[in-house]
């Protein structure tokens, strides 16, 4: 009973430590309106379909227009493609076709959880961008209680996290969250999504000015 009720507890403590300097960094996640598209059927850049086992590597961009775009090309084809606006996220796959058809559209709803799962795939190679995504959308997803942690792999150098929903069980770095850490990866969620504190408070400023010259 003693183990099945320290078990159940939702969070260790160097996790709440890190969580608390994650709000201190400002660090958001990305919220319910965050989505990403499906991977794309063929190479951006050459137009050929992917096949399995091609190494396909995707970018998550916002464009200047503020959308969030994904691009998929073959690896070969990546190197030096440098799409209009500011990167966020760039991961490295091996391309396997869908099972069902239904996955497009569920893919079309993807949110932090989903970005966690697409990232964490053992077929992703990572990168230091993807890891220090992983690792905080991991940090999220486990005060959701969507993720569990299962300990630590047998060497201690990474943390095994379940997901709760498939049961499936991910490894991710098992390194310390520093304040240093949330500062870096607050560049690259402003880029997911925006910074919509700063744009609410451009109209009330305005409407605050108007006021007063009246």
């Amino acid at each position: 009973m003693e183990s099945d009720s320290h078990k159940d507890t939702p969070l260790p403590a160097p996790e709440n430590r890190a969580a608390q300097a994650a709000r201190s960094a400002g660090a958001q996640e990305p919220g319910p309106g965050f989505s990403l598209q499906p991977l794309a059927p063929s190479c951006f850049v050459t137009g050929r379909r992917f096949e399995e086992g091609d190494r396909v590597v995707s970018f998550l961009v916002r464009l200047p227009s503020l959308e969030l775009r994904r691009f998929d090309l073959i690896a070969a084809s990546a190197d030096g493609f440098a799409p209009e606006g500011t990167l966020a996220c760039r991961w490295v796959h091996v391309f396997r076709p869908r099972a069902r058809e239904g996955d497009a559209d569920r893919a079309l709803k993807l949110t932090a959880e989903n970005l966690f799962l697409t990232l964490a795939d053992p077929m992703t190679e990572q990168t230091p961008e993807t890891a220090r995504m992983v690792q905080f959308l991991a940090l999220m997803l486990e005060r959701k209680r969507i993720l569990r942690s299962r300990g630590l792999n047998a060497d201690g150098t990474r943390t095994i996290l379940e997901h709760l929903r498939t049961r499936q069980r991910y490894e991710i770095p098992a390194e310390e969250l520093t304040p240093e850490f949330f500062v870096a990866i607050q560049a690259q969620l402003t880029v997911l999504v925006g910074e919509p504190k700063a744009e609410a408070a451009a109209p009330q400023a305005a409407a605050s000015g108007g006021r007063g010259g009246s």
